[in-house]
C-alpha cells in the first residue's frame, strides 16, 4: 500500500475510507484487500457482515486472521461501545507485534433510523485507536441508504484509499468537530424499570447496595459482582459530582444480565468520554473508562433533559 499524505504524524492510527458500488463490489474489494494484506505477512483482522467475513476467510484461511466482535443486542446502536470493544481486542493483538491491518465493512443492518451509528463509530475509533499501530480500512457504499452514512464517513476518515494508494482526505475533521451538532442516539427503549431511585452524593452507598443485592440473583459470581458494583458506582458518582446535585438510577433485571441507566440534568462537555485510558499521573477522570472496561455496553447520550448513561453487563 503506497502512501501519499501531508497529514502530520500525530497519531499511530491510519484510518482510511474506500468506496464501493454495491454488495458484489464490496465483496470483491474485501477479498482482494485481505489477500494482499495476508500475502505481505501482516497481521490481519476483519469486522464485516457475515457474507463478507465468510468470503474473506474462504479466500485467506483462518491462520493469523482475527474476527473482531460484531455489534450485538442492546449495543448494536452504540458506535462508542463497538469502538471500545474493538480497541480492547486490537490492543491485545498488537502487544507483541508491530501492528495490525483491519478491514471494516459497512453493514446496513446497523444503519438504524438515521445512519448515525456509523458516524459515531468512526469518530470513536479515531479516539480509541489513536495510540495503536493500526491500519484501518473501512468499506462504505458510494450511495448508502442514509446520506448521513456517507457524510459521516467522508468527515471521519483522515485518508482515502483509491486504487491501492492512501491519500489525504481534505474533508476530514477531528471527532469533536464531526460530532458537534450531532446528537448521540439513545439506545433502544426498554420497558418500565424494575428499580428507580433518586439519589445524591450522600446516598451513593445505597446505589452500591442495590446493585450488590441484585447481582448474585442474576448469576453474577462474587468477582463479577464486584466489577458490576464498581462500574455502576463510577457512573453514578460522576452524575452527582459533575452533572447535578441529584441524579436518578434505573435498573432492569433481565435474562441477559443487568441493565442500568443513570440520568442527570447536567451537560456533557466531552461527547465520547472514557474511550482512552487516563495518564497514570492523572488522579481523576478515569471513572467512565473503568466502567467501559467492566461492561458489555456503555453508551452515553444527551438530550434536552440532560446526560444519560446506559450500562449492560452479563454474568
Amino acid at each position: 500500500m503506497r502512501i501519499e499524505s501531508r497529514v502530520p504524524a500525530h497519531t499511530r492510527l491510519r484510518h482510511a475510507l474506500e468506496l464501493h458500488d454495491g454488495p458484489a463490489d464490496q465483496l470483491t474489494r474485501a477479498v482482494a484487500f485481505a489477500r494482499t494484506t495476508v500475502r505481505r505477512g501482516e497481521q490481519f483482522a476483519v469486522a464485516a457482515p457475515t457474507a463478507v467475513e465468510k468470503a474473506v476467510f474462504e479466500a485467506v484461511g483462518h491462520a493469523g486472521v482475527a474476527a473482531l466482535t460484531a455489534p450485538y443486542g442492546p449495543s448494536g446502536g452504540s458506535g462508542q461501545t463497538t469502538a471500545a470493544t474493538w480497541a480492547r481486542e486490537l490492543r491485545s493483538l498488537v502487544q507483541s507485534d508491530a501492528g495490525v491491518t483491519v478491514l471494516c465493512a459497512h453493514d446496513p443492518v446497523h444503519d438504524g433510523v438515521d445512519g448515525s451509528y456509523w458516524t459515531e463509530l468512526d469518530a470513536a475509533l479515531n479516539v480509541s485507536l489513536a495510540d495503536l499501530p493500526v491500519d484501518l480500512v473501512c468499506l462504505y457504499p458510494a450511495w448508502p441508504l442514509h446520506l448521513e452514512v456517507l457524510e459521516g464517513a467522508r468527515a471521519n476518515h483522515p485518508y482515502l484509499l483509491e486504487a491501492g494508494t492512501l491519500r489525504e482526505n481534505p474533508a476530514h475533521h477531528c471527532p469533536l468537530e464531526v460530532l458537534r451538532g450531532r446528537d448521540r442516539a439513545a439506545p433502544q427503549v426498554l420497558g418500565p424499570p424494575d428499580v428507580t431511585y433518586r439519589y445524591n452524593s450522600w446516598q451513593l452507598h445505597e446505589v452500591r447496595r442495590m446493585v450488590a443485592r441484585l447481582a448474585p440473583a442474576l448469576g453474577f459470581d462474587p468477582v463479577r459482582s464486584e466489577d458490576l458494583v464498581l462500574a455502576v458506582n463510577e457512573i453514578a458518582t460522576n452524575a452527582v459530582e459533575h452533572g447535578a446535585p441529584q441524579a436518578e438510577i434505573q435498573l432492569w433485571a433481565t435474562a441477559g444480565g443487568l441493565v442500568c441507566e443513570v440520568h442527570d440534568t447536567g451537560r456533557l462537555g466531552e461527547p465520547l468520554p472514557g474511550l482512552t485510558a487516563p495518564h497514570p499521573a492523572e488522579p481523576r477522570g478515569r471513572g467512565v473508562w473503568i466502567a467501559r472496561q467492566l461492561c458489555d455496553l456503555l453508551h452515553v447520550w444527551q438530550d434536552r433533559a440532560g446526560t444519560h448513561v446506559r450500562l449492560h453487563a452479563t454474568p
